[in-house]
Protein backbone atom coordinates (compact mmCIF):
# COMPACT_ATOMS: atom_id res chain seq x y z
CA UNK A 1 0.00 0.00 0.00
CA UNK A 2 1.68 3.14 -1.26
CA UNK A 3 0.68 6.70 -2.02
CA UNK A 4 1.28 7.60 -5.65
CA UNK A 5 2.12 11.30 -5.48
CA UNK A 6 0.48 14.67 -5.03
CA UNK A 7 -3.26 14.58 -5.83
CA UNK A 8 -4.06 18.29 -5.45
CA UNK A 9 -3.19 21.39 -3.48
CA UNK A 10 -6.02 23.50 -2.05
CA UNK A 11 -5.40 27.17 -1.29
CA UNK A 12 -7.36 30.27 -0.27
CA UNK A 13 -8.31 33.34 -2.27
CA UNK A 14 -10.21 36.46 -1.23
CA UNK A 15 -10.49 37.68 -4.84
CA UNK A 16 -11.98 34.90 -6.96
CA UNK A 17 -12.23 36.97 -10.16
CA UNK A 18 -8.57 37.96 -10.17
CA UNK A 19 -7.69 34.40 -9.14
CA UNK A 20 -9.64 32.98 -12.09
CA UNK A 21 -8.01 35.44 -14.48
CA UNK A 22 -4.49 34.62 -13.28
CA UNK A 23 -4.70 30.83 -13.27
CA UNK A 24 -6.55 30.47 -16.59
CA UNK A 25 -5.02 33.50 -18.31
CA UNK A 26 -1.46 34.03 -17.09
CA UNK A 27 -0.76 30.36 -16.25
CA UNK A 28 -2.99 28.91 -18.96
CA UNK A 29 -4.55 26.21 -16.79
CA UNK A 30 -8.02 24.87 -17.50
CA UNK A 31 -10.91 25.49 -15.11
CA UNK A 32 -12.04 21.86 -14.90
CA UNK A 33 -14.60 22.13 -12.10
CA UNK A 34 -16.63 25.10 -10.97
CA UNK A 35 -18.34 24.04 -7.77
CA UNK A 36 -18.76 25.13 -4.15
CA UNK A 37 -17.12 24.26 -0.88
CA UNK A 38 -19.28 21.35 0.24
CA UNK A 39 -19.01 22.47 3.87
CA UNK A 40 -19.68 26.16 3.06
CA UNK A 41 -21.86 26.52 -0.03
CA UNK A 42 -21.55 30.32 0.00
CA UNK A 43 -17.97 29.90 -1.26
CA UNK A 44 -16.74 28.81 -4.68
CA UNK A 45 -14.40 25.86 -4.90
CA UNK A 46 -12.55 26.15 -8.21
CA UNK A 47 -10.27 23.46 -9.64
CA UNK A 48 -7.61 24.36 -12.22
CA UNK A 49 -5.79 21.52 -13.97
CA UNK A 50 -4.46 20.21 -17.28
CA UNK A 51 -6.63 19.66 -20.34
CA UNK A 52 -7.84 16.23 -19.21
CA UNK A 53 -8.36 17.08 -15.51
CA UNK A 54 -5.74 14.50 -14.58
CA UNK A 55 -5.34 13.67 -10.88
CA UNK A 56 -2.11 15.28 -9.76
CA UNK A 57 -2.50 18.30 -12.01
CA UNK A 58 -4.93 20.46 -10.07
CA UNK A 59 -4.58 23.40 -7.77
CA UNK A 60 -7.88 24.34 -6.14
CA UNK A 61 -9.16 27.42 -4.33
CA UNK A 62 -11.71 28.25 -1.66
CA UNK A 63 -13.14 31.75 -2.08
CA UNK A 64 -13.29 33.21 1.42
CA UNK A 65 -13.42 36.91 2.45
CA UNK A 66 -10.43 36.67 4.79
CA UNK A 67 -7.33 38.72 5.55
CA UNK A 68 -4.01 37.88 3.86
CA UNK A 69 -2.00 35.05 5.32
CA UNK A 70 0.60 35.99 7.92
CA UNK A 71 3.46 33.77 6.86
CA UNK A 72 5.16 31.38 9.22
CA UNK A 73 5.97 27.79 9.98
CA UNK A 74 3.50 24.94 10.68
CA UNK A 75 2.35 25.49 7.10
CA UNK A 76 2.48 24.68 3.41
CA UNK A 77 4.79 27.32 1.96
CA UNK A 78 5.29 26.60 -1.74
CA UNK A 79 3.56 24.75 -4.58
CA UNK A 80 5.47 23.78 -7.70
CA UNK A 81 4.20 23.04 -11.19
CA UNK A 82 6.02 20.92 -13.75
CA UNK A 83 6.85 22.11 -17.26
CA UNK A 84 8.44 19.94 -19.96
CA UNK A 85 12.05 21.14 -19.98
CA UNK A 86 14.43 24.05 -19.51
CA UNK A 87 13.41 25.55 -22.85
CA UNK A 88 9.89 25.82 -21.45
CA UNK A 89 11.28 27.50 -18.34
CA UNK A 90 13.03 30.09 -20.51
CA UNK A 91 9.72 30.79 -22.25
CA UNK A 92 7.95 31.10 -18.88
CA UNK A 93 10.52 33.54 -17.50
CA UNK A 94 9.75 35.84 -20.44
CA UNK A 95 6.01 35.34 -20.15
CA UNK A 96 5.91 36.14 -16.45
CA UNK A 97 7.91 39.32 -17.05
CA UNK A 98 5.55 40.32 -19.86
CA UNK A 99 2.59 39.75 -17.51
CA UNK A 100 4.29 41.93 -14.85
CA UNK A 101 4.72 38.93 -12.52
CA UNK A 102 7.89 39.28 -10.47
CA UNK A 103 10.00 36.13 -10.70
CA UNK A 104 13.48 34.89 -9.93
CA UNK A 105 14.36 33.86 -13.46
CA UNK A 106 15.83 30.39 -13.77
CA UNK A 107 17.64 29.31 -10.63
CA UNK A 108 18.83 25.92 -9.41
CA UNK A 109 17.14 24.33 -6.40
CA UNK A 110 17.56 20.70 -5.43
CA UNK A 111 19.64 20.40 -8.62
CA UNK A 112 16.58 21.27 -10.73
CA UNK A 113 16.08 24.36 -12.92
CA UNK A 114 13.35 26.36 -11.18
CA UNK A 115 11.48 29.67 -11.37
CA UNK A 116 9.90 31.11 -8.22
CA UNK A 117 7.01 33.62 -8.38
CA UNK A 118 3.78 34.55 -6.61
CA UNK A 119 0.18 34.93 -7.69
CA UNK A 120 -1.56 38.33 -7.17
CA UNK A 121 -2.37 37.50 -3.52
CA UNK A 122 1.09 36.23 -2.61
CA UNK A 123 0.55 32.50 -3.10
CA UNK A 124 4.09 31.14 -3.41
CA UNK A 125 4.55 29.12 -6.60
CA UNK A 126 7.35 27.60 -8.64
CA UNK A 127 7.88 26.10 -12.07
CA UNK A 128 10.28 23.16 -12.29
CA UNK A 129 11.64 21.23 -15.22
CA UNK A 130 10.35 17.68 -15.04
CA UNK A 131 8.12 15.82 -17.50
CA UNK A 132 6.87 12.79 -15.48
CA UNK A 133 4.32 11.00 -17.61
CA UNK A 134 2.02 11.83 -20.51
CA UNK A 135 1.12 15.47 -21.21
CA UNK A 136 -2.56 16.37 -21.51
CA UNK A 137 -2.61 19.77 -23.11
CA UNK A 138 -5.59 22.13 -23.26
CA UNK A 139 -6.24 23.36 -26.78
CA UNK A 140 -7.96 26.57 -25.60
CA UNK A 141 -5.05 27.59 -23.36
CA UNK A 142 -3.36 30.92 -24.13
CA UNK A 143 -0.06 29.09 -23.53
CA UNK A 144 1.42 27.21 -26.52
CA UNK A 145 1.05 23.45 -26.18
CA UNK A 146 4.80 22.75 -25.97
CA UNK A 147 5.16 25.06 -22.95
CA UNK A 148 2.00 24.27 -21.01
CA UNK A 149 2.05 23.27 -17.35
CA UNK A 150 1.97 19.48 -17.10
CA UNK A 151 0.79 19.17 -13.51
CA UNK A 152 1.87 19.64 -9.93
CA UNK A 153 5.46 19.24 -8.83
CA UNK A 154 6.82 19.10 -5.29
CA UNK A 155 4.90 20.74 -2.46
CA UNK A 156 6.98 22.25 0.36
CA UNK A 157 6.05 22.32 4.05
CA UNK A 158 7.63 24.36 6.83
CA UNK A 159 7.96 22.83 10.30
CA UNK A 160 9.94 24.00 13.33
CA UNK A 161 11.19 20.49 14.09
CA UNK A 162 11.46 17.53 11.74
CA UNK A 163 11.13 14.63 14.19
CA UNK A 164 7.39 14.10 14.65
CA UNK A 165 6.50 15.03 11.07
CA UNK A 166 9.10 12.62 9.71
CA UNK A 167 7.72 9.77 11.83
CA UNK A 168 4.29 10.30 10.28
CA UNK A 169 5.66 10.58 6.74
CA UNK A 170 7.80 7.47 7.03
CA UNK A 171 5.99 5.16 9.40
CA UNK A 172 2.34 6.07 8.83
CA UNK A 173 2.31 7.16 5.18
CA UNK A 174 5.22 4.96 3.97
CA UNK A 175 7.04 7.84 2.26
CA UNK A 176 10.72 7.25 1.51
CA UNK A 177 13.45 9.72 2.58
CA UNK A 178 15.23 10.55 -0.67
CA UNK A 179 17.80 13.31 -0.05
CA UNK A 180 18.46 16.68 1.57
CA UNK A 181 19.40 20.09 0.20
CA UNK A 182 19.60 23.66 1.46
CA UNK A 183 17.51 26.62 0.32
CA UNK A 184 19.56 29.57 1.47
CA UNK A 185 20.51 28.47 4.98
CA UNK A 186 17.37 26.34 5.44
CA UNK A 187 17.72 22.54 5.45
CA UNK A 188 15.08 20.82 3.31
CA UNK A 189 14.31 17.09 3.47
CA UNK A 190 12.78 15.33 0.46
CA UNK A 191 10.34 12.42 0.78
CA UNK A 192 9.13 10.33 -2.14
CA UNK A 193 5.89 8.48 -2.83
CA UNK A 194 5.12 5.85 -5.46
CA UNK A 195 7.38 6.26 -8.48
CA UNK A 196 9.12 9.32 -7.04
CA UNK A 197 10.21 12.21 -9.21
CA UNK A 198 8.91 15.78 -9.07
CA UNK A 199 5.22 14.77 -9.26
CA UNK A 200 5.55 12.51 -6.24
CA UNK A 201 7.66 14.44 -3.72
CA UNK A 202 7.00 16.27 -0.48
CA UNK A 203 9.73 18.71 0.63
CA UNK A 204 9.97 19.61 4.31
CA UNK A 205 11.87 22.77 5.30
CA UNK A 206 12.98 22.97 8.94
CA UNK A 207 12.55 26.58 10.14
CA UNK A 208 12.51 26.79 13.96
CA UNK A 209 12.90 30.57 14.10
CA UNK A 210 9.74 31.48 12.19
CA UNK A 211 6.49 32.50 13.91
CA UNK A 212 3.38 30.31 13.77
CA UNK A 213 1.47 30.86 10.50
CA UNK A 214 -1.88 32.64 10.54
CA UNK A 215 -3.83 31.15 7.65
CA UNK A 216 -5.48 33.49 5.15
CA UNK A 217 -5.74 34.59 1.54
CA UNK A 218 -2.60 33.87 -0.45
CA UNK A 219 -1.85 30.82 1.68
CA UNK A 220 -2.43 27.10 1.31
CA UNK A 221 -5.20 25.20 3.08
CA UNK A 222 -4.18 21.55 2.64
CA UNK A 223 -2.27 19.12 0.44
CA UNK A 224 -3.78 15.89 -0.85
CA UNK A 225 -1.94 12.68 -1.74
CA UNK A 226 -3.05 10.15 -4.36
CA UNK A 227 -4.25 6.68 -3.54
CA UNK A 228 -5.76 3.99 -5.71
CA UNK A 229 -9.48 3.43 -5.28
CA UNK A 230 -8.86 -0.08 -3.95
CA UNK A 231 -6.46 1.11 -1.21
CA UNK A 232 -8.72 3.88 0.08
CA UNK A 233 -10.44 1.95 2.88
CA UNK A 234 -7.09 0.44 3.90
CA UNK A 235 -5.72 3.95 4.48
CA UNK A 236 -8.69 4.75 6.72
CA UNK A 237 -7.96 1.59 8.70
CA UNK A 238 -4.25 2.40 8.87
CA UNK A 239 -4.79 5.88 10.28
CA UNK A 240 -7.03 4.41 12.97
CA UNK A 241 -4.52 1.67 13.79
CA UNK A 242 -1.70 4.21 14.09
CA UNK A 243 -3.70 6.43 16.45
CA UNK A 244 -4.04 9.29 13.92
CA UNK A 245 -7.38 11.11 14.45
CA UNK A 246 -9.03 11.60 11.06
CA UNK A 247 -12.27 12.60 9.40
CA UNK A 248 -12.97 9.02 8.45
CA UNK A 249 -14.14 8.37 4.89
CA UNK A 250 -15.66 11.45 3.20
CA UNK A 251 -17.46 11.20 -0.15
CA UNK A 252 -16.63 14.30 -2.21
CA UNK A 253 -18.46 12.82 -5.23
CA UNK A 254 -15.54 13.50 -7.59
CA UNK A 255 -13.19 11.54 -5.32
CA UNK A 256 -13.17 9.91 -1.90
CA UNK A 257 -11.20 11.65 0.86
CA UNK A 258 -9.64 11.22 4.28
CA UNK A 259 -8.47 14.24 6.27
CA UNK A 260 -6.04 14.38 9.18
CA UNK A 261 -3.39 16.66 10.64
CA UNK A 262 0.27 15.82 10.99
CA UNK A 263 1.83 16.70 14.38
CA UNK A 264 2.59 20.33 13.42
CA UNK A 265 -1.05 20.94 12.54
CA UNK A 266 -0.72 20.89 8.74
CA UNK A 267 -3.83 19.43 7.13
CA UNK A 268 -3.28 16.38 4.95
CA UNK A 269 -5.78 14.61 2.71
CA UNK A 270 -5.64 11.19 1.07
CA UNK A 271 -7.79 11.20 -2.09
CA UNK A 272 -8.72 8.65 -4.73
CA UNK A 273 -8.23 9.18 -8.45
CA UNK A 274 -11.81 8.18 -9.23
CA UNK A 275 -14.50 8.70 -10.18
CA UNK A 276 -13.09 12.02 -11.46
CA UNK A 277 -14.50 15.28 -12.77
CA UNK A 278 -16.35 13.68 -15.69
CA UNK A 279 -18.75 12.06 -13.21
CA UNK A 280 -21.32 14.78 -13.89
CA UNK A 281 -20.27 16.57 -17.09
CA UNK A 282 -18.40 15.64 -20.28
CA UNK A 283 -14.70 16.28 -20.63
CA UNK A 284 -15.30 18.72 -23.50
CA UNK A 285 -17.30 21.16 -21.34
CA UNK A 286 -15.69 20.76 -17.92
CA UNK A 287 -15.92 23.88 -15.77
CA UNK A 288 -18.36 25.76 -17.98
CA UNK A 289 -21.30 25.58 -15.58
CA UNK A 290 -21.72 25.33 -11.82
CA UNK A 291 -21.45 21.65 -10.86
CA UNK A 292 -23.04 20.45 -7.65
CA UNK A 293 -22.86 16.98 -6.12
CA UNK A 294 -26.24 15.21 -6.01
CA UNK A 295 -26.85 15.99 -2.33
CA UNK A 296 -26.67 19.76 -3.10
CA UNK A 297 -28.57 19.78 -6.39
CA UNK A 298 -31.95 20.52 -4.77
CA UNK A 299 -30.46 23.79 -3.43
CA UNK A 300 -29.03 24.93 -6.80
CA UNK A 301 -31.11 28.12 -7.19
CA UNK A 302 -30.27 29.35 -3.70
CA UNK A 303 -26.59 28.49 -4.08
CA UNK A 304 -26.29 30.15 -7.50
CA UNK A 305 -27.95 33.30 -6.19
CA UNK A 306 -25.24 33.64 -3.53
CA UNK A 307 -22.27 33.36 -5.94
CA UNK A 308 -20.68 36.17 -7.96
CA UNK A 309 -19.85 35.96 -11.65
CA UNK A 310 -16.25 34.91 -12.26
CA UNK A 311 -15.76 37.47 -15.01
CA UNK A 312 -16.14 41.13 -14.21
CA UNK A 313 -19.35 42.50 -15.76
CA UNK A 314 -18.79 44.92 -18.62
CA UNK A 315 -18.89 48.59 -17.61
CA UNK A 316 -21.32 50.98 -19.37
CA UNK A 317 -19.71 52.48 -22.45
CA UNK A 318 -17.10 49.70 -22.77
Amino acid sequence: MELQGIHHLTAITADIRRNHSFYTGTLGLRLVKKTVNQDDVSAYHLFYADGAATPGSDITFFDWPVQPEQRGTHSIVRTAFRVPDEQALEWWAKRLRSEKVTNTGIISRDSRPTIDFEDPEGQRLSLVSGKNGHANSWKASPVPEQFQILGLGPVTLSVPNLGRTERVLRHVLHMRPAREYTAGATPVHVYEMGPGGPAAELHVAVEPDLPFVRQGAGGAHHVAFRTSDQDYTSWADRLEEMGMPSSGPVNRFYFQSLYFREPNGILFEIATDGPGFTADEPLETLGERLSLPPFLEARRKVIEAGLKELDEPAQPGH
